[in-house]
């Protein structure tokens, strides 16, 4: 029936999952949470057709962070539930952002790698979302993220150029 697309899962210590996903038939994101014992399902973000392309982090008190797509706006877009309420914000506006990847450094800043006309990286750490294109010569797949203990960010991705050939 067209819910479970574009998934991201995160599973805290004591073995808790948390979900997020779009739902197709009403295009909308979602999250699912087991933490409370049972299954609890939430809508997120509902202002169009939004929840493309997920990836979620649980931060340090277990509260949700997730990066997406909003496809009505073209928007990659982040929303969390760490103020009690859902809140969302664009991140990067006006052009095809999708496949993203987020992370958490030390710090608590959010880090997300995502594909828009190339391989762009966003961080808060400032307070405000900067944006920075990383590469943009050919065709980009499935960005992946991580922060590693000293606050460094590594990011891999697929590369195509126009020959359809890869690059390593």
């Amino acid at each position: 029936d067209g819910i479970g697309y574009y998934t991201s899962i995160a599973v805290n210590g004591p073995g808790k999952a948390y979900i997020s996903y779009f739902d197709w038939y009403n295009e909308d994101l979602k999250y699912a949470t087991n933490a409370a014992g049972s299954w609890t399902r939430t809508t997120v973000d509902s202002s169009g057709s939004v929840g493309y392309y997920t990836s979620l982090a649980l931060d340090g008190s277990g509260n949700a962070h997730i990066s997406y797509y909003d496809d009505t706006n073209s928007d990659l877009k982040y929303a969390t539930n760490a103020g009690g309420l859902w809140a969302t914000e664009a991140v990067d506006s006006g052009g095809f952002a999708d496949m993203s990847s987020l992370a958490f450094d030390e710090s608590g800043a959010m880090h997300v790698a995502y594909v828009n006309n190339g391989i762009v990286y966003a961080t808060n750490a400032s307070g405000s979302w900067v944006t920075r294109t990383l590469d943009s010569e050919g065709y980009f797949y499935t960005p992946s993220l991580g922060v590693d203990g000293s606050g460094n960010v590594h990011i891999s991705y697929q590369y195509m150029n126009s020959n359809r050939n890869t690059r390593s």
